[in-house]
C-alpha cells in the first residue's frame, strides 16, 4: 500500500481571452499569440493549470467581452501536454447534454486535462431570449439539476464497454452503455452521451460563487470553489460553512477545495511594494470607481453625490436576499460599508473586486499564503503576472521558487491528467436507471 502523497497547493493562472483583441489592431498577429506565450510559460513553471473566464455582455465595467472559453482552451491544448485547461461555462444559457458533449470532447483532445468553472451567470441574459435574469435560486435550482445530467451521462459507459479486439480494433460492449431516462423541472434527456468514455471519467468540477445558494451547490456537487475571500478570518468561515453542508450529503473530508485568486503587488523590497500601491491608489479615477462601487453593491444604488470621505449611510445599502447578481460580491462590500469604509475607501478596495490583495516582496507574500495554507483555508491558488515580462520573475523565480522552498508547492506535475495533478480521485459512479 503506497503512501498518501502530502497535502500541497495547487497553483492556476490566467490566460487573458480578452488580449485576442489585437488581431483588431494588428492583422499580422494570431488570435492565440499572446495566450500561446502565457500557456507555455506556466507549463514551464509547472502551473497546474490555466483558467479561462467568460463575459456575455458587450460593454460591462468597459470590458468588451472575451473568446468563447471552450473552443479558445482546445486550441491552447494543442501547444501544450501537462497543464490543466480550466473553462468558465454557466449552465444559464446552455444545455446539460452539449456541455457533456463539448467538455467530454475537450478531455478528449486534452488526454485527459479539462476542467468545468460552472458559474450560473450575472449578465448576458439580454442575449439569450425574453425574460430576463432568472432569481439566483432559479438559476442555481437549474445549475443542479444540470450536473445531475451531465455526470450521469458522463457515467452511462460503464467500465469495460470498448475494449481492443483481437486485430487492434476498438471493439464496442452496448450492453454496457446505458440510458439515463432524465426527466425533470428544466431538462429532459434520454442518453446514453453519444462520445467514447473521457480519460478522467468525468473532467475536474469547479464552480464560482459565494452566496447562500451558490455555497449549497458547490457544496454538493463541486471538487473545487472558487470564490472572493478577502480575508482570513472570512475564508475560516466560508471553508467551514461549506465543508460542514458537503459532510451532510456523505462526502468526504477535505472537500470541496478551497480556490483563491490572489492579488499580489511585488516589490524587490517592502517600500517598493508600498510605494507601488500607493502611486496605483494616487491615479485612480475616483469618479468611475463611484460606478465600480454601486456595481459590487448590485447595481442598485446611486452613489454619485457622496462625499468621498463619508461612509455610506445604512439607506443605502442593498438587502442582499433581493439582489439578483453576484451576492456573494455584494455581500462582502456590504460588509465594508457597515465597517465603516469610506467611499474612498470602498473605491479602494473594489479595485480587487472582493478579492484578497496583498503587497510585499516574494517572501513576505510566501508568508501570507503559507498562513492561509497552513490554516487549510487554501488548497489551490490562482497566481497572475506569469506572461507579463516585469512580473515574471517575482512569481516564478520568487514566490513559487519560495513555496516550493517550503515545500508547499510541489517541484514537478504528479501525472498527465489534472486530475492526478490535483490529487482529486473519482466521484462515485451515477447509479445506473432500472
Amino acid at each position: 500500500m503506497s503512501a498518501a502523497r502530502p497535502r500541497t497547493l495547487r497553483t492556476v493562472t490566467g490566460v487573458g481571452t480578452a488580449d485576442t483583441y489585437d488581431l483588431a489592431i494588428d492583422p499580422t498577429r494570431g488570435t492565440l499569440d499572446t495566450a500561446v506565450r502565457v500557456a507555455k510559460l506556466a507549463e514551464e513553471a509547472r502551473i497546474d493549470a490555466f483558467f479561462t473566464a467568460d463575459l456575455l455582455s458587450f460593454g460591462a465595467q468597459g470590458a468588451i467581452g472575451s473568446q468563447e472559453p471552450l473552443v479558445f482552451v482546445s486550441a491552447l491544448s494543442q501547444v501544450t501536454s501537462r497543464i490543466g485547461l480550466i473553462a468558465t461555462v454557466s449552465t444559464t444559457f446552455h444545455h446539460p447534454f452539449n456541455l457533456a458533449r463539448m467538455f467530454g470532447t475537450l478531455d478528449h483532445v486534452s488526454n485527459g486535462r479539462a476542467a468545468w468553472n460552472l458559474v450560473t451567470s450575472s449578465v448576458g441574459e439580454e442575449n439569450f431570449g425574453p425574460g430576463g435574469l432568472p432569481a439566483p435560486e432559479d438559476r442555481y435550482a437549474r445549475a443542479a439539476e444540470a450536473l445531475d445530467v451531465v455526470n450521469a451521462l458522463w457515467d452511462s459507459w460503464e467500465p469495460g464497454a470498448l475494449t481492443a479486439g483481437p486485430d487492434g480494433g476498438a471493439v464496442l460492449h452496448p450492453e454496457r452503455v446505458h440510458p439515463i431516462d432524465h426527466t425533470g423541472r428544466f431538462f429532459s434527456v434520454a442518453g446514453p452521451l453519444n462520445i467514447p468514455p473521457l480519460p478522467q471519467r468525468r473532467p475536474v468540477q469547479i464552480q464560482a460563487g459565494q452566496s447562500d445558494a451558490g455555497r449549497s451547490l458547490g457544496a454538493r456537487y463541486a471538487e473545487i470553489v472558487f470564490t472572493s475571500l478577502p480575508t482570513l478570518d472570512v475564508a475560516q468561515d466560508f471553508t467551514r460553512r461549506i465543508r460542514a453542508e458537503a459532510a451532510q450529503h456523505g462526502r468526504r473530508g477535505g472537500l470541496p477545495l478551497i480556490f483563491s485568486s490572489f492579488h499580489a503587488t511585488y516589490g524587490a523590497t517592502e517600500e517598493e511594494a508600498r510605494r507601488i500601491v500607493r502611486e496605483r491608489r494616487e491615479a485612480l479615477d475616483f469618479e468611475k470607481g463611484r460606478l465600480q462601487v454601486a456595481d459590487m453593491l448590485g447595481g442598485g444604488v446611486d452613489l454619485s453625490e457622496l462625499p468621498l470621505d463619508a461612509p455610506l449611510p445604512e439607506s443605502l445599502l442593498p438587502d442582499v436576499a433581493s439582489v439578483h447578481r453576484r451576492r456573494g460580491r455584494v455581500d462582502i462590500f456590504s460588509r465594508y460599508a457597515r465597517q465603516g469604509y469610506t467611499l474612498r475607501e470602498l473605491v479602494i478596495a473594489a479595485q480587487d473586486t472582493g478579492h484578497w490583495a496583498v503587497a510585499g516582496t516574494p517572501e513576505q507574500l510566501a508568508d501570507a499564503v503559507q498562513e492561509r495554507f497552513r490554516a487549510g483555508v487554501l488548497d489551490v491558488i490562482s497566481l497572475q503576472g506569469v506572461g507579463d515580462p516585469r512580473l515574471h520573475d517575482f512569481v516564478v523565480n520568487g514566490l513559487l521558487h519560495e513555496l516550493r522552498r517550503r515545500g508547499i508547492v510541489a517541484d514537478d506535475y504528479a501525472g498527465t491528467t489534472l486530475r492526478e495533478n490535483l490529487g482529486l480521485d473519482l466521484p462515485d459512479r451515477t447509479p445506473v436507471p432500472t
